[in-house]
């Protein structure tokens, strides 16, 4: 039909739904359409889906072009938002077709966990899946749909409480004045001539015309559609309605300004009639541009057509089968971004089953601590929920990734927030630290009072036996490496951390090379007492002494090159312990503090290796066999030291330093010193030659 109107030109408005293909100017240059475009109406439902956060959401749909396009445009912008399509259904037009696919569709509803299901299409069509006949897979699920699909269009088909709390979009209306009111007063006795008057009334009153002929009730004379139960026929104006009234006064308007410029012609011509054919109504169609009297603007131009506003509906039905659409809210497609949707939550009357508005989704909600983790060949809104990393929290539910805590502070065990970290060192308030502390004092007064009986005592042979000097020199070294030990307990400084090591590497060198000199003077004693002996000027004092300096010195030269080159600093240390910052001293250089080390450690292997060599040597005061003790006990202490240290942190790591420090000085202290007091205090008779 429209191709042969196309022929004589004839102008064609449509106020059916608008349809891309009719707004080619080439192909249909005379056609014009009132609906505005309805490109916006899959966005808006899915701004719907996402305030109230449904991303999985089932798809039914007529087969047709219309709802083809519409399925299409519905899941790209689904796409976008991370939006899944549980199903898609498509509606067959042929009764035979939907029964063959209905026992697959009712097993979808059945088993799928979707509570949300758009449907859109041709009403005749969706009503063949026969709603009626299945109410309890309808009833636990949100319906939204347009208004392009009426489902109170056969209330034969379709039971109201189904689709109660239901949302409907509709194209955006305005009332028009005097509509009501018109209907209220509308009779077909007032108008007899109006056959369709009469059959609707027939129909709607289920009764027999008075003017016509029939079996059943006369309808009552002053009957009004007022009186009709708003289930059936809702008396305000649809968008369907709202578009017909102005396709009528879009032609009305353009008629009356063709005639309007006809009369004018006509009078300038002396009455010449030259004719009002179809085609001169083009120019006044496409030049229509007014305010209906709802106050719209109202364009025909296909260049100036705005795109669809619409308006949402919760459909609401009653014990009584009465029924009433509410406005819930809008979408304002040409509003600024974040303001285009508007919606009242708390005005929508949900499904009865709900109560309250529920989560559409294929997967549980992620709570806060777990994140995302998507499972393999599902649709993003599938996935599986892991607990965040170690030293990561998510505070919010669903979330992709985790976030990480700043250095100075660590997750709570839920791993929602972040703590602040505990700032801690090794202190003397806490109990450990005293307790080292209280030690390194104890040995120092201890070598103290040691080195007092010894110089009490100092004429006595076992004194002056193995040099009584280098005696002196290493009780009075002894006695630091007990208190250097105070310089790792408490709050690390810059002072401290350059002291600490240092000083601990030069006052066990000086007590080492002691020993060393102790061993070999014992061994140049035993030779100088063969006759001819050249060992004899070295068994004074000045050899052993200058051999402590010579060892003493490269230990000094190599504290000097590391602090020059790489010194000690304070440091924090965020990353040992997830929930303490541990400020320690950063050694520098490890290469420096384990060569440090190292040459101690080649000290006291050369003083074992001398003392085990000489401990046979007949001497009444041969102390080589407690120096190899105590340098089986120093180098047993050190050597459980290096594992230790690599494998602890922190405080710890600080701790074991320091007890390694008083345990090998404690050793050196009770191997070699502790047999000599006990001979002078206790046992003074054997503190004789003769003895």
């Amino acid at each position: 039909m429209g191709s042969l109107l196309e022929l004589y030109r004839i102008p064609q408005v449509t106020y059916g739904l608008f349809d891309p293909f009719l707004s080619d100017p080439v192909q249909f240059p005379s056609v014009y359409q009132l609906a505005p475009r309805d490109t916006s109406l899959p966005l808006a439902m899915v701004r719907l889906m996402l305030h109230f956060k449904w991303t999985w959401v089932g798809l039914v749909a007529s087969d047709d072009p219309r709802s083809e396009e519409f399925l299409r445009d519905l899941q790209e912008q689904m796409v976008r938002n991370d939006v899944c399509v549980a199903f898609i259904h498509k509606v067959f037009t042929g009764l035979t077709e939907n029964n063959r696919y209905l026992f697959y569709f009712l097993n979808q509803l059945f088993f799928s966990t979707v509570k949300v299901i758009v449907i859109y299409g041709n009403t005749d069509s969706l009503l063949t899946l026969r709603f009626r006949e299945v109410p309890s897979a309808l009833v636990y699920r949100m319906w939204i749909t347009s208004s392009h699909w009426d489902i109170a269009k056969k209330p034969g088909y379709v039971h109201f409480d189904n689709f109660h709390g239901a949302l409907i979009l509709t194209d955006q209306t305005s009332k028009i004045p005097g509509f009501k009111h018109f209907l209220k007063s509308i009779n077909p006795v007032k108008d007899p001539e109006n056959i369709f008057l009469q059959s609707f009334w027939n129909s709607a009153f289920g009764c027999t015309s008075t003017i016509g002929k029939g079996d059943g009730a006369v309808c009552s004379p002053n009957a009004s559609l007022d009186t009709l139960r708003l289930s059936y026929l809702d008396i305000t104006m649809s968008d369907q309605s709202y578009t017909v009234y102005n396709a009528v006064y879009a032609v009305a308007w353009a008629l009356h300004e063709m005639f309007l410029v006809r009369s004018e012609m006509e009078s300038n011509r002396n009455g010449n009639n030259s004719g009002a054919y179809p085609w001169k109504l083009h120019s006044f169609l496409k030049n229509v541009q007014f305010n209906n009297s709802a106050g719209n603007r109202l364009v025909l131009d296909k260049k100036k057509m705005s795109v669809a506003n619409y308006d949402i509906l919760n459909y609401v039905t009653f014990g009584n089968d009465t029924e009433v659409l509410v406005k819930v809210g809008e979408f304002i497609s040409e509003a600024p971004a974040g303001q285009e949707f508007i919606i009242q939550q708390k005005a929508i009357v949900w499904p009865r089953t709900w109560g309250e508005p529920l989560p559409s989704r294929c997967s549980k909600v992620c709570s806060p601590g777990f994140h995302i983790k998507a499972q393999e060949g599902k649709p993003v809104c599938c996935f599986d929920c892991a607990p965040c990393p170690q030293g990561q929290i998510s505070n919010q539910t669903d979330r992709d990734q985790c976030m990480k805590c700043p250095e100075d502070q660590y997750p709570n065990r839920e791993r929602i927030h972040c703590l602040p970290k505990r700032v801690t060192f090794l202190a003397y308030e806490e109990t450990l630290g005293m307790a080292l502390a209280s030690i390194a004092v104890s040995f120092y007064l201890l070598t103290a009072l040691v080195l007092w009986v010894f110089v009490n005592q100092k004429d006595t042979p076992i004194v002056k036996a193995n040099n009584r000097d280098l005696s002196y020199i290493l009780l009075f070294s002894l006695s630091l490496c007990f208190l250097c030990s105070l310089f790792f307990i408490g709050h690390p400084s810059a002072i401290n951390c350059l002291l600490r090591q240092t000083t601990f590497g030069v006052m066990f060198t000086v007590a080492v090379s002691s020993i060393l000199a102790k061993t070999i003077t014992v061994v140049l004693a035993f030779r100088a007492t063969r006759p001819g002996s050249r060992s004899r000027r070295w068994v004074g004092s000045r050899g052993p002494i200058s051999l402590v300096v010579f060892c003493t010195f490269i230990q000094v030269m190599l504290c000097a090159i590391w602090l020059l080159l790489s010194p000690p600093f304070p440091d924090a240390d965020t990353h040992s312990d997830p929930e303490h910052i541990i400020l320690e001293c950063n050694e520098g250089s490890l290469i420096a503090f384990y060569s440090v080390l190292g040459y101690i450690a080649l000290l006291a292997l050369g003083s074992f290796t001398v003392a085990f060599l000489a401990r046979n040597l007949p001497d009444t005061f041969n102390e080589a066999k407690f120096i190899t003790f105590s340098m089986l006990v120093f180098c047993s202490v050190w050597i459980s030291f290096l594992p230790t240290y690599q494998s602890t942190k922190g405080k710890m790591m600080v701790a074991v330093e320091v007890f390694s420090i008083l345990s090998s000085s404690a050793g050196l202290l009770g191997c070699i010193f502790i047999p000599k007091c006990y001979v002078i205090l206790l046992q003074p008779h054997k503190n004789t030659n003769k003895f």
